[in-house]
């Protein structure tokens, strides 16, 4: 009991030692007038934001225009509008038209056609002159239809064709040339055959052969399968 009387009284004691000291700083700062200092360092220290300013109107707008007549002369006439005005010129530009087989349209050689215009070619190759390198090709529907792709023999283009895509000449029988682009990696006559095909009416069933007098040059023959019939 002794000694918690004593604790006790210990910490009655040590609250008001601090009570007291509590009031005496607080009456020192009374005294200096230390609280007011600080309010007005604060006060000093924030910003202080500035009123807006109102926005000035502009006496007019952007798509006005006052025209101030200085002459007596001209106050009279009318007055003319100098704003632009957007013209707009419409270009129409013809369309190329290009005539496409349809599916519906195709025609099929017969079986005797196609072995008909084969061998009529294959006689026609025997003829050549061998020092330049020839070779026959029957045309398939992808040939002159579609895609319009040929594709040659492996074989050919390994031996006597460029290695790099290279533009040929085509010389017909009439000596007529076209363009064609060879594509190398493909093996086959891309950009031009079209053309060709369309202008010398090639269909399925005919063969052509060719027949390489330069580098990159071809005459073409044409042995039609509609021979068949007529013979």
């Amino acid at each position: 009991m002794a000694m918690a009387t004593a604790t006790a009284t210990e910490t009655i004691t040590y609250e008001e030692v601090r009570r007291r000291k509590l009031e005496e700083n607080k009456k020192k700062l009374e005294e200096l007038k230390l609280g007011h200092l600080t309010i007005a360092l604060r006060e000093a220290v924030s910003p202080k934001t500035s009123p807006a300013k109102p926005l000035k109107r502009k006496a007019q707008s952007l798509g006005e225009i006052v025209i101030r007549r200085r002459s007596n002369r001209i106050a009279n006439l009318p007055e003319h509008s100098y704003k632009e005005e957007p013209s707009f010129e419409i270009i129409v530009r013809p369309r190329r038209i290009f005539k496409r087989t349809g599916l519906e349209n195709r025609v099929y050689a017969s079986d005797e056609a196609r072995e008909y215009a084969t061998e009529k070619a294959q006689e026609l190759q025997s003829q050549l002159d061998p020092k330049h390198p020839s070779f026959v090709k029957p045309m398939l529907i992808s040939h002159v239809t579609g895609g319009f792709w040929l594709g040659l023999s492996k074989s050919f283009c390994t031996s006597h064709l460029p290695n790099r895509d290279t533009w040929f000449t085509l010389i017909d029988e009439q000596d007529d040339e076209s363009e064609t682009l060879y594509l190398a990696p493909k093996k086959g006559l891309s950009a031009g055959w079209r053309g060709f095909s369309i202008a010398h009416e090639l269909v399925d069933g005919d063969a052509l052969v060719f027949h390489l007098l330069k580098s990159t040059a071809f005459k073409v023959y044409i042995i039609r399968c509609s021979g068949y019939y007529s013979s």
